[in-house]
């Protein structure tokens, strides 16, 4: 019976590198990122003599969205791979290395990646509401924008207090 259960641990033990494809698809989204970055970086770089301040500034908006998508994407990757497949070696000898590389936990990531979102969505407002200057009326994409972030905020608020508790809960249990 040992042996059996020994074969099941170590099969769902390495189950984990079933992940790793997903993780380089994301580098690969990665890629794409930075692809529609340069295309938009172009765009902006062509159109900006005719472009008037507003409009400049919604496609700087467009390329911090994107820039905060990329880091999102590879803090996924890194605190991913790390958490649930295997420590990524090489970057330990790297003097190049993220400080936060190794530290964060799920719980950490779940906090990082919800203030990330929460600064996609405040981007798509302040976007939005450039695009509403002098404009009496707010839009019903507007409104859905301002539920969604407020969402987004609710959201990471009660995420971090969840860990607060979590947190307090370990350090009395451990000093009993």
């Amino acid at each position: 019976m040992s042996r059996i259960s020994h074969a099941v641990e170590a099969i769902l033990f390495r189950s984990r590198f079933l992940l790793a494809p997903l993780y380089l698809g994301l580098v690969g989204a990665l890629g794409l990122l930075a692809y529609r970055f340069v295309i938009e970086f172009w765009h902006l770089a062509e159109k900006t003599a005719s472009m008037n301040a507003s409009e400049f500034t919604l496609a700087l908006l467009a390329l911090l969205d994107l820039t905060l998508l990329a880091n999102l994407i590879l803090m996924v990757i890194f605190a991913g791979y790390e958490n649930f497949v295997s420590r990524i070696d090489i970057a330990t000898e790297s003097k190049d290395r993220p400080h936060w590389m190794g530290t964060i936990d799920f719980s950490g990531l779940k906090i990082k990646l919800i203030g990330s979102l929460v600064a996609i969505s405040v981007i798509e407002l302040l976007k939005d509401f450039i695009e509403l200057a002098g404009e009496a009326e707010v839009g019903e994409g507007t409104i859905w924008r301002i539920a969604i972030h407020l969402t987004f905020v609710i959201s990471g608020v009660l995420f971090a207090l969840m860990d607060w508790i979590a947190d307090k809960r370990e350090f009395v249990g451990t000093h009993k």
